[in-house]
């Protein structure tokens, strides 16, 4: 299994000489979450920003990495505000993986909780999934196209 990780609120620390949140380029929160837990899994970082930056050539990145991949189990760490975007974008690909993105609300900096609880909920639906794009936030699991960020209450759901 491959975590790709793209950055997002997922991974902001907080950085005390301009006081702002930011994505660092590394991938210390994934990696301090897998660690507890497996060993069968390698994490490789790719853009590190947040998803209101991304851009189509950015998802051109993901899907081409994804692509590339030797892996049929992919996870993908990325902001929350544009993960349908770049979900249903790879989706348009047509691979035949099983590729899951999830993310945080809350920076793991910040509360390990949610982040720890939505990596670990990826990783156990990918497991068990058939080939296709998911997303998986919040104890909200489905295809990439069923599940959406309802911005007005700041939870996922599924439609």
């Amino acid at each position: 299994m491959l975590i790709l990780n793209t950055g997002g609120t997922f991974n902001k620390r907080y950085n005390p000489l301009n006081g702002e949140l930011e994505v660092p380029r590394d991938n210390l929160a994934v990696d301090t979450v897998v660690s507890t837990f497996s060993k069968a899994v390698s994490v490789q970082g790719l853009l590190y920003k947040d998803s209101l930056e991304m851009t189509h050539e950015d998802r051109e990145v993901l899907a081409k990495m994804i692509f590339q991949s030797d892996e049929d189990l992919i996870i993908v760490v990325h902001g929350t505000d544009t993960m349908d975007q770049s979900a249903q974008h790879v989706a348009k690909h047509g691979l035949e993986k099983v590729i899951v993105f999830t993310g945080s609300m809350v920076p793991f900096s910040i509360d390990a909780i949610e982040a720890t609880a939505n990596l670990s909920m990826a990783i156990g639906y990918a497991r068990n999934a058939s080939s296709g794009v998911y997303i998986v936030m919040q104890g909200v699991c489905g295809s990439y196209d069923k599940v959406i960020k309802n911005k007005i209450i700041g939870k996922f759901e599924y439609v």
